[in-house]
């Protein structure tokens, strides 16, 4: 039985601070995005990468509003970055994504800065004990 939503957050940070140690930053997102994959799909867990997601508005529906980088067993949403430095915007547009999937928490995740602490970001949409 996969762990439940803080533990699955706890596996994937452990994981992103591990690639961010002994790769460091400079690669590209997509790099990181298939090495995180590989590293979470090791750990036993579930994972979808770009999986399109549809947007529902007024009556219209776009098959692929946007691609979730990575979802992991379906509740937690990864985000993944390489930039010198996470912008406002970066944290609105994960808020966005998990209103869109109904999920309670995501995860933004830059490898571009010089640590992994100061890239790594816990967006929550409502309550967490869904």
């Amino acid at each position: 039985m996969p762990p439940d939503l803080e533990g699955l957050a706890s596996i994937v940070i452990d994981c992103g601070y591990r690639l961010h140690r002994e790769l460091g930053p400079g690669l590209l997102e997509s790099a990181y995005e298939a090495i995180m994959a590989d590293q979470l799909i090791r750990r036993g867990l579930r994972i979808e990468r770009q999986k399109p997601i549809p947007i529902r508005y007024d009556g219209l529906e776009l098959a692929e509003g946007f691609r979730a980088d990575l979802l992991i067993e379906r509740r937690l949403l990864i985000e993944l970055k390489s930039v010198e430095r996470l912008a406002p915007l970066h944290s609105k547009q994960v808020l966005t994504y998990l209103r869109l999937l109904d999920l309670p928490l995501g995860l933004l995740i830059n490898f571009g800065g010089g640590t992994f602490k100061e890239g790594v970001r816990r967006i929550a949409n409502g309550d967490l004990k869904r």
